[in-house]
């Protein structure tokens, strides 16, 4: 994750940390509390037809779309080709070039839904930002700009039938972040991601990878056009233990000169955590990721990730 050279800020003080924390806490809640009600109301409801039916059949559609894809976790950075109905938030501490430390709350994850057969949306959380240098030590930098994604499933087979799955991606990015983290162009990101897995749903081994670009509508050569292509080796059969191991590449096909035509390759050891059972159908993860780049050319030094997931 690179950051723009010029911000415009305002200082702040450790209660910029406590407003990112607590709008975090407060975004998962309310994903929850609008979404739980209406399926889980209408479920007991006698009606079976139309917007009533649809929402009383909605944890059965999920049910049946989880049944027939793998098993498996979505890894700490890769994009799963699998569809999930969750609440995810992901947060971020990079230690960057020149002295730069940022740190993300929220990463643009959200809540995912699964709303028809073989389609997933994923509605961003607003991510807050906040940038340390050298000459500042901590600046409040404000929201980065907002994110929706559409998944489609074009091919699935749970572990008994043959342990595979293809998924198409198109997410957007809305520019309504503050001057400091917007591109001020809306930026569509198509992805392709597969994944392959050997062994049963309790032991096992299982590889997904996704390739993405990252188009803005206007001014490509200062925002940039990269190539990203992620692929995680994923261990499975120790009940709440999913280990991993992932590789990270991304070529700057267009940007500024500082990236245009230059790689670079990173890697993300982590191990996740779960599915915990808590309440009804709500389960936990939890996941922890160190990513390090081990090329020339870097736009970071390193990059520690902790992942906090809700499925429902």
């Amino acid at each position: 994750m690179s950051c723009p050279a010029h911000y415009t800020m305002r200082k702040t003080s450790l209660y910029g940390w406590h407003i990112a924390a607590l709008w975090t806490v407060r975004s998962i809640f309310l994903a929850i509390g609008l979404t739980w009600p209406a399926a889980d109301a209408l479920s007991a409801s006698d009606q079976h037809n139309g917007v009533s039916g649809y929402f009383r059949n909605w944890f059965a559609l999920v049910d049946e779309e989880r049944e027939e894809q793998p098993n498996w976790v979505a890894p700490i950075v890769t994009a799963t080709p699998r569809l999930e109905e969750q609440v995810r938030e992901d947060f971020i501490w990079q230690k960057g070039l020149n002295g730069r430390y940022l740190t993300n709350y929220g990463a643009q994850k959200g809540l995912e839904l699964i709303p028809t057969e073989n389609t997933e949306v994923i509605i961003g959380i607003p991510t807050y930002q906040v940038l340390r240098t050298p000459q500042k030590p901590f600046e409040e930098v404000g929201l980065a700009d907002m994110n929706f994604l559409l998944k489609y499933r074009f091919l699935a087979a749970n572990e008994e039938r043959g342990n595979y799955i293809l998924t198409g991606f198109l997410g957007m990015t809305i520019p309504t972040g503050v001057n400091a983290f917007t591109t001020h162009q809306v930026v569509y990101t198509p992805t392709l991601a597969a994944g392959k897995g050997w062994g049963t749903r309790a032991v096992g081994f299982d590889i997904q990878s996704s390739v993405s670009a990252s188009m803005p509508d206007g001014h490509e050569k200062a925002i940039g056009v990269p190539i990203v292509w992620n692929t995680a080796l994923q261990l499975y059969g120790f009940t709440y233990f999913w280990p991993e191991f992932e590789f990270n590449y991304t070529h700057w096909i267009d940007g500024p000169i500082t990236t245009k035509g230059k790689n670079q390759l990173a890697v993300t050891p982590g191990l996740v955590l779960g599915r915990f059972p808590i309440w009804y159908r709500v389960s936990a993860l939890v996941g922890l990721g160190y990513q390090t780049t081990i090329t020339s050319f870097h736009t970071q030094d390193h990059t520690w990730l902790l992942t906090l997931r809700f499925p429902f």
